[in-house]
């Protein structure tokens, strides 16, 4: 899951540079805010079922 979330993380920084440098803009732009919420939604899933030490 975390891989996942490191995937959409680098998409999501190619769409912003993208959409921050005026190429593409408006859909750039659209793709990076999605892409970083999917990664942040995925990264809060992956930190509380990753895998635990056991005692």
């Amino acid at each position: 899951m975390l891989k996942w979330s490191a995937l959409f993380l680098v998409f999501a920084m190619i769409a912003g540079i993208l959409g921050f440098f005026g190429i593409v803009v408006s859909l750039a732009a659209t793709i990076a805010k999605i892409l970083f919420v999917l990664f942040l939604v995925l990264f809060v899933i992956s930190l509380f079922t990753g895998r635990r030490r056991a005692s």
